[in-house]
This record gives C-alpha cells, sequence and structure tokens, in this order.
C-alpha cells in the first residue's frame, strides 16, 4: 500500500470513494492533455542542413534550423572529430522560420561533425545529429567561350548605340499574336558580345546587356520572373568549364537597375543551370562541388540543391546528389572524357505544391522526386533505375528542364545525345505520371521542322493555352508549337549562336537613362537616329530642334521602327527627341544632341 501523503483520515463511503477516483482519472486526462499540447507547440518537428547523415557537407557549411524562429533554437554545441568545438553566431531567416549556426571558422576536411541541441530534429536522435565534411578538390577553374565568326547579317549595329553588338534573331515563320510576349534569350558564342537579350516578334531587338567575350563571362536561364511581388529580370552569370560554372543569380527590376545579387551558400558558388525565384522571395541555385573520393583517380562533381534566403543569403536547404544517389546509376564513369567524373549534372529544379522538389539530371539521364524535409528520393523518372514503367516515347537522354504541371504532367527537353546519339532528334515531351500504378505516359511530342539534334542545353516552357516554346540549346532555334501540335513560330539565331533556355513573356520595361541620340547632317538634311535600350511602350518618337537647347521647336512625330528608328528633318544645329507612349504622353527625353 502507498501510504496517504497527507495524513490518515476516516473512512469513505464506496460513492465518495468512486467519485474520488472519477475526479482524479478526469484530473490525469486533463493534465495528460496540457502535457501533448505544450509539448507539440513547444517542441516542433525540425529539419536540419545538412541533412543528418550527410557525408559530403562542404568545410564552410552552416547549420540550418527550419520549422521554428530563431529565439527557439536554444542552445547549440557544434564539434567536430578534430577541429573541436566550434564558436558562432545564430542568425534568423527573413521568413522568420528558422535560423542557422553560423560557424566562426571552417570545419576540417574528413573529420565528423556532432551537432547537439535540445530539439525535436528529423532524422536525429535525442536532438543530436552528426554530418562528414568532404574532403574538396580543385574548384572549376575559367575556360574562354566559343565565339562563331561574325558573317553578314549576324551581328546588328546600331549609330545610336555603337556600344551595342548583339548577335541577331531571325524569324521565318511567326503566326502568334502579339499578346504572347516577347522572346528572351542569352547568346552565348559572340562573335563580340554575349548578354541577356530580348527580341520581339520579329526578332528585333528590345533590350540588351553586353558582355565582351573576351571577359569569358556566360549567360543563362535569362527569364521574366517575380520578386518580392514585383516583375523582375533574372539571369545566372559566371564563368564555365566542361558544362558547369562558377558565379552567381542576378535581379534587375523594370527599369533595369540591379536591386539584388543572389550567391550560393556554404562556401559553394552558383552553377549555370537554374536560377529559380520563389513567391516566398527564396531563390533554388544548383552548384557543383568537385570532391576527392578514394579509388577515383579524378576529381568527382557532387551535384548540390540549394535554396538560399534572397535578402538574407543563408541557406534554407540543401541536398547532395554523392548522398543519395549511387555512382553505378550515372551515364559517366571516371574513365569519361574530361580532367573531372561528373556523374550527375543536375541541369534543372522545380518545387512542387506540397514541398517536394522535381530535380533533372543531364548525366543519369533521370528525374527524381525529393522530399525536402528528409532528403529521401521518393521516385526515380527513367534513367538506369526507374520507380515508373516507362511507356512507349517516354523515355529521354540527357533531358533538360523537367517541370511538374497542376494536372500532373511533366514538360521536359529531351536532348537524345550527350554524345552518344542516342535518339535521332530532340524533343520536347509532355509526360503524364500515375503515382499510384507507376506508370509514365507520352501525352505530346514537340518537334522542330526540320527535325534537329542538340547535345546539350534546351528547354521546353508551357504558355497558358496550350502553346509550348521550345529553345533548341547547342542548336540555333527558338520555336513555338500550338496546342495542337503544329509549329507557329520559328526563330533562330542568324548565325550559329545558342542558347540555354528560350523563353516568352509579356514584358514591359522602363529604363531609368534617358534615349539615346546621334544626328548626322547632310547638305539639306539631319538624320537623326534614336533608340531607347528596353523602353517597350514606346509608340513614337517627337523630334525638336534648334539653333541652341532654349530655342527648340517640333520638326516632326514619326511612329517607331524596331530598336532604332532613323529620321530626316531639315538640317539642324541640335536636336532632342521625346519618346512618346500610344495616348501621345511623354515617356522621356534625349540630352540636346548638336547634329554633326
Amino acid at each position: 500500500m502507498t501510504a496517504n501523503p497527507i495524513g490518515h483520515s476516516a473512512p469513505r463511503s464506496r460513492a465518495a470513494r468512486a467519485a474520488a477516483a472519477a475526479a482524479i482519472a478526469i484530473a490525469a486526462a486533463i493534465a495528460a492533455a496540457i502535457i501533448i499540447v505544450t509539448g507539440s507547440s513547444a517542441s516542433p518537428l525540425v529539419s536540419v542542413y545538412p541533412l543528418p547523415g550527410t557525408h559530403e557537407a562542404p568545410p564552410g557549411t552552416q547549420i540550418t534550423f527550419r520549422g521554428l524562429p530563431r529565439d527557439a533554437i536554444g542552445h547549440v554545441v557544434v564539434r567536430g572529430s578534430s577541429s573541436g568545438r566550434h564558436r558562432g553566431v545564430v542568425k534568423s531567416d527573413s521568413d522568420g522560420q528558422g535560423a542557422s549556426f553560423l560557424p566562426r571558422s571552417a570545419f576540417t576536411p574528413g573529420e565528423r561533425v556532432t551537432v547537439s541541441t535540445s530539439l525535436r530534429v528529423r532524422g536525429a536522435r535525442r536532438g543530436t545529429f552528426s554530418f562528414t565534411v568532404e574532403r574538396p578538390s580543385h574548384p572549376i577553374t575559367s575556360t574562354p567561350l566559343p565565339v562563331v565568326p561574325a558573317g553578314p547579317g549576324q551581328v546588328d549595329a546600331f549609330r545610336s548605340r555603337p556600344d551595342l553588338r548583339p548577335a541577331t534573331v531571325t524569324v521565318a515563320a511567326d503566326a502568334t499574336p502579339p499578346a504572347e510576349g516577347e522572346i528572351f534569350v542569352a547568346p552565348q558564342n559572340g562573335p563580340y558580345q554575349d548578354g541577356p537579350m530580348i527580341v520581339d516578334p520579329q526578332g528585333r531587338l528590345v533590350w540588351f546587356k553586353p558582355f565582351p567575350v573576351s571577359s569569358r563571362t556566360l549567360i543563362t536561364d535569362f527569364r521574366e520572373q517575380t520578386y518580392l511581388g514585383k516583375p523582375v529580370l533574372t539571369w545566372w552569370q559566371g564563368f564555365e568549364n566542361q558544362g558547369s560554372g562558377r558565379g552567381e543569380g542576378v535581379i534587375y527590376d523594370t527599369h533595369y537597375r540591379q536591386v539584388a545579387t543572389v550567391r550560393a551558400g556554404n562556401g559553394l558558388s552558383a552553377d549555370l543551370h537554374e536560377f529559380l525565384v520563389t513567391p516566398q522571395g527564396d531563390a533554388y541555385l544548383t552548384a557543383v562541388s568537385p570532391v576527392s573520393i578514394a579509388g577515383i583517380h579524378k576529381p568527382v562533381a557532387d551535384a548540390v540543391v540549394q535554396e538560399v534566403d534572397i535578402r538574407t543569403g543563408l541557406v534554407l536547404f540543401e541536398w547532395h546528389a554523392l548522398d543519395h544517389i549511387p555512382l553505378k546509376q550515372s551515364e559517366m564513369t571516371p574513365e569519361s572524357p574530361g580532367h573531372i567524373f561528373d556523374p550527375y549534372h543536375v541541369n534543372s529544379i522545380w518545387p512542387t505544391a506540397d514541398g517536394k522538389l522535381i530535380v533533372s539530371m543531364r548525366n543519369t539521364s533521370a528525374i527524381y522526386e525529393i522530399d525536402k524535409r528528409t532528403g529521401r528520393i521518393v521516385w526515380t523518372l527513367g534513367g538506369k533505375a526507374s520507380s515508373f514503367r516507362m511507356g512507349a516515347g517516354t523515355q529521354t537522354a540527357f533531358q533538360h528542364n523537367a517541370v511538374l504541371h497542376r494536372d500532373g504532367t511533366l514538360t521536359l527537353f529531351d536532348d537524345g545525345a550527350g554524345p552518344p546519339k542516342v535518339h535521332t532528334h530532340s524533343r520536347g515531351i509532355r509526360v503524364a505520371l500515375d503515382t499510384k500504378r507507376m506508370t509514365a505516359t507520352l501525352v505530346r511530342e514537340y518537334d522542330h521542322s526540320p527535325p534537329t539534334l542538340a547535345n546539350f542545353e534546351g528547354s521546353t516552357q508551357a504558355l497558358d493555352g496550350g502553346d509550348v516554346v521550345l529553345g533548341w540549346g547547342q542548336q540555333p532555334y527558338i520555336s513555338e508549337t500550338d496546342a495542337s501540335g503544329r509549329q507557329i513560330l520559328d526563330a533562330r539565331f542568324t548565325g550559329p549562336n545558342s542558347s540555354y533556355r528560350a523563353y516568352r513573356f509579356r514584358w514591359s520595361g522602363a529604363p531609368a537613362d534617358r534615349p539615346a541620340v546621334t544626328a548626322q547632317n547632310g547638305a539639306s538634311t539631319t538624320t537623326v537616329y534614336v533608340s531607347w535600350n528596353g523602353a517597350t511602350r514606346v509608340a513614337r518618337w517627337r523630334v525638336l530642334g534648334g539653333s541652341a537647347p532654349g530655342s527648340m521647336r517640333t520638326l516632326t512625330a514619326v511612329p517607331r521602327s524596331g530598336f532604332e528608328t532613323a529620321i530626316p528633318v531639315p538640317r539642324q544645329a541640335d536636336v532632342e527627341v521625346q519618346a512618346l507612349d500610344p495616348d501621345g504622353h511623354v515617356l522621356g527625353t534625349s540630352a540636346v544632341t548638336p547634329a554633326r
């Protein structure tokens, strides 16, 4: 028997004892409920990165906690098996839903790092987890980009903007309505300049940011996205070596002013293959981390997927292919050509509505769905270890740009060649995925007329209404196919140029600078050349002239004609030009320019 903690008391009736027992049971149930509720709210399940058990964490890694505010993280102890205990600071993510421990010094390559907390950590035991630090190999170095020769009509030249020498685009057919928007590409083979470029449906230049080929700067993944609720231009820029890059993401506003630079975290550099901005103000990036692995005689390129908080630069998520995909699933081997063994080569990332990621890997010819919380691969589409029964026409080779749509279909660009040549031609495809029966069925194939084969790069963009825009990567083509499968746009770089991806967007730009003007005198006339790089709402140009800045009067107004408009007026000493919108309102005015 257990003694009464209060003391002896008189015997009670059976009813009194039953009532007391019921009261005790109710009180116990209430107390248990309080404990459960309190424990649940005070101890949320937290995701951490590097994931517990990671074998290839960079020496400069931070330790990310997601699923609770900074003040709830509590005491964190970080200890390396070689480097000892690490001091650091904890910084909050901009959304208030996580924070990162930033060590004051890097970890030692090859050591095991143990992190101890009082949190409920997913994949950890009593709040303690560990990871191993990679042994870095030689970093990716810069190499020159291929440069094509300048042939007739292959490069634009403008009198008002002699600093711009972009590759030209020729449109062979265009049955799409103008409302479908402009074409976004980034020529990468010169001959004089590369850079992000917008052209209209007729192939005429709208906007170009030049990078001389001597700078070795590659631009990829140029497109319109939304950042903090506003339309922006985004691209990756950096240098390349054997198909992998080291660089950063760039964000420009509608006035063509840079508003953000986005870098990979944990001591890595952003790779050239993906720069995707989320509605929450974060960005998905790829990174290539060359590491040394025992028994392999050359550096091994670990493929890394990161989500980065644009406003703070902190890593919100990180995943390493080497930890999850066996090397034997690659189409490559250590004996494959090149100074580096590249078994994975991630080339696209797409977040799903239920918190997973669709990741395409060129060198496994497979696409993966990854659970962000655990890092687990949910399914594999294609390649050597497909989770799906692949229907006729669904197997891809060295594919790019996999996007999962709300209807459960997946679009992607199937290169069909690496080399080696696996298919007769490249194509875009749409595949229906049945994740209950685990079957993949071809819905539609999007081909180019005539057929073409790209060894690398390429994109498939599904537009509202059923049209699909295809960038043909290594090949110079950009095409659009309607919902019935008819090719309604056929455009190409006039010369043998290429673009990593191609898109089409309805873009509205208002440059922060002035229209550019030059004026050349003839015997009795002055020809005014005017342009405004990136201005999309200019309908007409109004020319003013005079003998001095204070004596300007209107001479003429003419419709805008392409990127640069040539306007003849009676001979003038000075000219000034105003850009007018469709309603006649002045959008911008040039400087007063002397005629020469």
